[in-house]
């Protein structure tokens, strides 16, 4: 089964062509990180006007890179939730519109299986069940993968989600957008000891995970030395920031997969592409002896390839859409369209 996929959920517009969920084909994107960089920030009126001027231009160069027809796909699966509500809209109508012009299957995808299932592409050898740290921008869970349609929500953030966490404080330390990155790359030159932070926990929920307070005392550090004139050290308070955020994520992550038993760890996200926690989750899980599987740099960002893997399962359960498919800004991972 070939599929042709779209993803629009923040401020990629992309598209690709995958073959029985575990080949690339094609795989095409065009990111608004630079425009966006413009405002510190995605700005979701211009993402979804981009989306609307790119979408048919990257759909069209997906399909020719594979060598492909619209009339040779044998279906079609697009992100639907969640996301920015505007970008995801650009995506479902374009895909509804396909699905009705040529009769072939729609098949809505969560934008967080999807990153899951770029695992999928990297790595033949991947199959449930497993353990997953789910970690992008806007989600933090520990998630339990029975079956490739089949999830359960062990943990997750009770506020921000690590990726916001790593972007409010490289934009309070006055770092150039996307923040995450620029982070990770000051903090291989710091002393990640440097600063003493707060550990966030849950009481009495310990999978759970909260970041707000840890960013919090960033900005508070920040504020009161500059009141009192005196200089930060930047890539001490980041690597000391990046590591306990690192810890927090994969500390829990353990305890998840030695309380289930797991032996099969995975990682997906785009923060899952942060070198402190590749680095911490190797440690870890060689010293635990479980397997661990992370996606390329490239698969760890939006993009339609991991949409059209994740298809393929859905549409191998039978979970399709008709015209009515809407797109929902919020929808939990073991949740079904």
């Amino acid at each position: 089964m070939r599929i042709l996929a779209i993803e629009s959920s923040c401020d990629e517009t992309a598209a690709a062509v995958i073959e029985d969920g575990r080949k690339i084909i094609s795989s095409v994107i065009n990111t608004q990180v630079a425009e966006h960089g413009l405002y510190g920030g995605v700005v979701p009126e211009i993402a979804s006007r981009r989306h609307t001027e790119n979408i048919v231009g990257v759909a069209e160069k997906a399909l020719g890179d594979a060598g492909m027809e619209l009339s040779e796909v044998d279906a079609f699966g697009v992100t639907a939730a969640p996301g920015l509500i505007g970008a995801l809209l650009v995506g479902v109508n374009f895909a509804k519109g396909l699905s009705l012009a040529t009769g072939k299957p729609l098949v809505p995808v969560h934008h967080l299986r999807s990153h899951i299932a770029a695992n999928y592409l990297a790595h033949p050898e991947l199959e449930p069940p497993f353990l997953c740290l789910v970690v992008s921008g806007g989600h933090s869970h520990i998630v339990e993968v029975s079956d490739y349609t089949k999830f359960k929500i062990l943990g997750k953030t009770r506020d921000d989600a690590a990726g916001e966490a790593f972007d409010k404080a490289a934009r309070a330390m006055g770092l150039p957008y996307p923040g995450g990155v620029f982070l990770d790359k000051e903090a291989a030159k710091g002393d990640p000891k440097a600063y003493k932070l707060p550990k966030p926990k849950v009481e009495g929920c310990p999978l759970d995970m909260s970041f707000s307070g840890l960013k919090t005392a960033v900005v508070n550090i920040l504020h009161n030395a500059k009141q009192r004139g005196e200089e930060v050290n930047i890539p001490d308070l980041c690597a000391s920031y990046q590591n306990v955020i690192c810890h927090a994520l994969v500390d829990r992550l353990m305890l998840a997969a030695e309380e289930g038993g797991y032996k099969t760890v995975v990682a997906a996200g785009g923060v899952s592409a942060n070198s402190g926690l590749r680095a911490l989750l190797e440690r870890e899980c060689k010293r635990r002896h479980l397997r661990l599987f992370v996606p390329p740099l490239e698969l760890c960002g939006d993009n339609a390839a991991m949409v059209g893997s994740q298809a393929y399962y859905e549409a191998k359960e039978g979970h399709f859409a008709d015209l009515s498919l809407n797109a929902r800004p919020t929808m939990p991972i073991d949740e079904d369209f």
